[in-house]
C-alpha cells in the first residue's frame, strides 16, 4: 500500500471502489463485500467499515482496518482516523496521530492539530502555535476560530489590524498569503463575536467593494441581527444576488412568502440579469406550490440564453414536475428551431424525460438512438437511466457494457442492483496507467502550465 497511490485513486476515483458504490454495496446487504475489500487497499471501503464497527463499539477493531493506511503516512487516512478517535470520545489520541504528521512536515497538519487542541481544553496552546502564522490564510482563520476560548480576541484582532494596513495589489488574489480584505473580514468576525456589531458592518464596508465573500459576509450578519431595513439596501445594490437569497430565506423562514419573492422580483434586481437568482426564485417558487410561476420565470431565462444547458434543463425538469411534457417538448423544439433546428447531444438528451413522460420510455430510447450521436458513450448512460427508470436493469447493463470503460461507476451499480458483486468489481479494479505528473510546482513561462 502506498500513500501516492493511495491518493490519486481516492482524488480521481479511478481504479477503485468510490464512495457511493461503498454505499450502494452496503444498502443491497453486502456487507461481507465491504469487509473484504477493506482490507484490499480499497480506501472508501475501509473507512465505512472501521464506522460501522465503531458504531457496533468494536473501536479496537476499526482502528486495526485503518491501520494499513495510517501506516503509510496518507493525510486523509490519519484526518479520518482522529475525527473517529475523537467522535469516540478519545481526543488526546486524535491530538496525538495528528501532532506526529505535523512534526514530520505534513503542510496540512498544524490546521487540524491546532484545531482538535482548541476543541479539547488546550486553546491558548493552539493560539501560541498559529500566532506566527497569521499571514497565511487558512491558519489565520484557524486563529481566529480558536481565540475566542483562548480568551484573546484582542490579540488576534491587533493582528489582523496590522494586516490590513497592507495592500499587496489592486489584485488581491493574486496574494499568497492573508491579503488585506480577507483580513478585514476575519477583523470583522472577531467585532461581532464581541458584540460590536455595527463596528462590523463599518469594516466590512470599507473593505473591496468586488470582493464577493465580504459581501456575503455582510448579508449574513445583518441576516443574524434582524437589520432588515439595512439589509435590503444592501440586496438593493448587490449584483451577486447573494445577498437577495440571503434576504430572501430569512422573510421566508419568517412566514413572509410574498415579501420574499418580491425581494428577488425588485426594479431591476439581479433576477431579471442573472440566471442563478432566477434560478433561485424558481425553487422558491416551485417549493411553495407555485410550479407554474417557476416555469415562467426560467422561460425567461431559456429565451434570453438559448443553448444553456443547466437552465434548459432546469425547465425541462420544472415542466416534468408539473405534469406538462407536451408544452416542455413544444418549447424545446421551438428553442432548437431558434438555434438552427440542431442539437448536439449534450443539449438533446434533456429531452428523454419529457418524451418518456409523454409516449413512453420505448419511445424516448428509439428518438436516443435515432441521434447522430445515440451510440456514443457520453450518450449511453442517459439511455441506461430510463431503462433502468423503467424497472429494465439487465437491458441498462447490455447499454454501458458497450462503453464499459467510459461509464464504469454507472455499468458498476446497476450490477450491483442486480446482485453481480463480482462483476462489479472488475470493472471498477481496471487499473488504467497512471498519467505522468504535470506539474513539478515551479512555474513555467511555455505550456504546460
Amino acid at each position: 500500500m502506498d500513500a501516492t497511490d493511495l491518493d490519486y485513486r481516492a482524488r480521481t476515483r479511478s481504479g477503485c471502489i468510490p464512495p457511493e458504490l461503498v454505499s450502494r454495496l452496503l444498502e443491497r446487504g453486502h456487507v461481507d463485500v465491504v469487509e473484504l475489500q477493506a482490507g484490499r487497499g480499497e480506501w472508501f471501503c475501509a473507512l465505512a467499515w472501521a464506522r460501522l464497527l465503531g458504531e457496533q463499539g468494536r473501536q479496537a477493531d476499526a482502528l486495526e482496518v485503518l491501520a494499513p493506511y495510517l501506516a503509510t503516512g496518507w493525510w486523509t487516512a490519519v484526518v479520518a482516523a482522529a475525527e473517529l478517535l475523537e467522535g469516540w470520545g478519545r481526543g488526546d489520541e486524535a491530538i496525538e496521530i495528528t501532532r506526529v504528521r505535523m512534526e514530520a512536515g505534513h503542510p496540512m497538519a498544524l490546521e487540524s492539530y491546532t484545531r482538535l487542541l482548541a476543541r479539547h481544553g488546550r486553546a491558548e496552546e493552539a493560539f501560541t502555535l498559529l500566532r506566527p502564522h497569521i499571514g497565511e490564510l487558512s491558519l489565520a482563520v484557524a486563529l481566529v476560530d480558536v481565540a475566542a476560548a483562548a480568551g484573546r480576541d484582542e490579540e488576534a484582532a491587533a493582528l489582523l489590524a496590522a494586516r490590513t494596513e497592507h495592500w499587496c495589489s489592486d489584485f488581491p488574489w493574486c496574494c499568497r498569503g492573508l491579503d488585506r480584505d480577507t483580513a478585514i473580514g476575519l477583523l470583522a468576525t472577531i467585532r461581532e463575536r464581541q458584540g460590536r456589531t455595527d463596528e462590523a458592518i463599518a469594516l466590512l464596508r470599507t473593505g473591496s467593494t468586488t470582493l464577493l465573500k465580504n459581501r456575503e459576509q455582510l448579508a449574513a450578519l445583518l441576516a443574524r441581527h434582524g437589520r432588515l431595513d439595512e439589509f435590503r439596501a444592501a440586496a438593493a445594490t448587490d449584483d451577486s444576488g447573494y445577498a437577495v437569497q440571503r434576504l430572501a430565506r430569512l422573510l421566508e423562514e419568517c412566514g413572509d412568502v410574498e415579501g420574499a419573492i418580491a425581494a428577488y422580483r425588485q426594479a431591476d434586481g439581479p433576477v431579471a440579469h442573472d440566471p442563478n437568482s432566477a434560478f433561485e426564485l424558481a425553487q422558491f417558487l416551485a417549493r411553495h406550490g407555485r410550479g407554474n410561476e417557476a416555469i415562467d420565470v426560467m422561460r425567461v431565462q431559456a429565451d434570453a440564453r438559448n443553448g444553456d444547458d443547466w437552465i434548459l434543463h432546469t425547465l425541462s425538469d420544472l415542466y416534468l414536475d408539473q405534469g406538462r411534457p407536451e408544452d416542455g417538448l413544444a418549447h424545446l423544439d421551438a428553442l432548437a428551431a431558434a438555434r438552427g433546428g440542431e442539437e448536439e447531444w449534450d443539449l438533446y438528451w434533456i429531452r428523454l424525460p419529457l418524451i418518456a413522460a409523454r409516449d413512453g420510455v420505448d419511445e424516448a430510447i428509439a428518438q436516443a438512438r435515432s441521434h447522430p450521436e445515440g451510440a456514443t458513450s457520453y450518450a449511453a448512460p442517459h439511455i441506461a437511466e430510463l431503462l433502468a427508470g423503467a424497472g429494465r436493469t439487465k437491458e441498462a447493463v447490455a447499454v454501458l457494457q458497450q462503453h464499459a470503460s467510459a461509464n464504469s461507476h454507472d455499468l458498476a451499480g446497476y450490477l450491483i442492483d442486480l446482485g453481480r458483486v463480482e462483476d462489479a468489481l472488475a470493472v471498477l479494479q481496471r487499473r488504467a496507467p497512471r498519467p505522468p505528473e504535470q506539474s513539478d510546482g515551479t512555474w513555467h513561462d511555455d505550456p504546460p502550465f
